[in-house]
């Protein structure tokens, strides 16, 4: 579905735009665009790829203006710009609100306005039961685009989709660099709660996820796969035998805005939620803007279901954890093995 067309990746300096380009750089794609404001990253990617399929954009989902000069000609469209730091959108929430949710809208009417086939909008499982401004502003961009998806119409020429994972294991700002770091120069790993549990998933699985949805979303639809996960305690300790350490654990105490678990698919999402096997994909609720429909007629059975979390997941044990470790370019670089 990829020959001879053009890819738009937003934020595509970061962890997962290089993750696509990995995956679609020598194929049939005829195009990938990197959107993003950071200069300096992109020309590291432009040295580092040095393929003419490659084009460079820079802006900022901000500034509608600027998505629209990158949005011309676009077939398919990956929208992964976003404030992802949990202490950065605390200290500063009306950033997140920017970039995160005014930023999607600006990206979404730019991709309809253009007649963009297929737009995937990348979330996050801190969407689910927010409790931090950064999970907030990612819920609030999720409705942002179902709304679009609503307004437009299944029949739409754009179809708009949302994909939510858990954390992307190595990915940048993570837990386990820094871990390898604390390891490497023989100082405690620190973690918060030993018992803190959290999804694991790799980046090929986020690319997985997101192919997913393209080859078999309807508009509106929601994307999520089922991932393992593990404990704090069991990734701690995989890490100290898979470089051969005898490092100290040190609980810090959990930090401000975050969960003991993190969750996938709500209970109210799961009393709708068709399984695909490896995945779960939540339709859009389309009802009309006939508001006792929501407000007046409820659903027995939602209280009757669980959310998918990271607790009642399949959770790994410690040599689990060390196979799937061993997938990650970062740990075998660091490891040798």
């Amino acid at each position: 579905m990829f020959k001879d067309k053009i890819l738009l990746i937003t934020g595509g300096t970061g962890s997962f735009g290089n993750a696509v380009l990995n995956r679609f750089l020598h194929t049939d794609v005829a195009e990938i665009r990197i959107f993003s404001r950071d200069e300096k990253k992109q020309d590291d990617m432009r040295h580092q790829y040095a393929n003419p399929k490659i084009k460079f954009y820079i802006g900022d989902v901000r500034d509608k203006r600027s998505v629209d000069n990158a949005m011309y000609g676009v077939d398919y469209l990956f929208h992964a710009a976003a404030l992802k730091q949990v202490p950065s959108c605390e200290f500063f929430p009306i950033e997140a609100v920017n970039t995160n949710v005014i930023g999607t809208q600006h990206v979404l009417d730019s991709a309809v306005e253009h007649g963009v086939k297929n737009v995937i909008v990348l979330s996050t499982d801190k969407a689910a039961y927010p409790i931090n401004a950064m999970g907030i502003s990612k819920a609030m961009m999720e409705k942002v685009a179902f709304a679009k998806a609503r307004s437009v119409g299944e029949h739409a020429r754009t179809t708009i989709c949302c994909t939510r994972y858990g954390n992307v294991m190595a990915s940048r700002g993570s837990v386990i660099p820094l871990w390898i770091e604390q390891i490497r120069s023989g100082k405690e790993i620190t973690i918060t709660d030993p018992s803190m549990s959290r999804f694991m998933m790799t980046l090929d699985d986020a690319v997985d996820l997101v192919l997913y949805a393209f080859e078999h979303g309807r508009s509106g639809d929601l994307f999520v796969q089922k991932a393992p996960a593990a404990t704090l305690t069991v990734l701690a300790q995989a890490l100290k035998e898979l470089f051969g350490a005898d490092t100290n654990v040190r609980s810090i105490g959990t930090r401000h805005g975050e969960k003991l678990y993190e969750t996938l698919v709500t209970r109210e999402e799961m009393s709708k939620a068709q399984d695909m096997g490896n995945y779960y994909r939540i339709p859009l609720d389309n009802r009309d803007l006939n508001y006792d429909k929501y407000f007046v007629e409820g659903e027995e059975e939602i209280s009757q279901i669980d959310d998918y979390h990271s607790h009642n997941t399949t959770l790994l044990d410690v040599e689990e954890m060390k196979q799937l470790l061993l997938k990650l370019e970062l740990v075998r670089k660091e490891t040798g093995l």
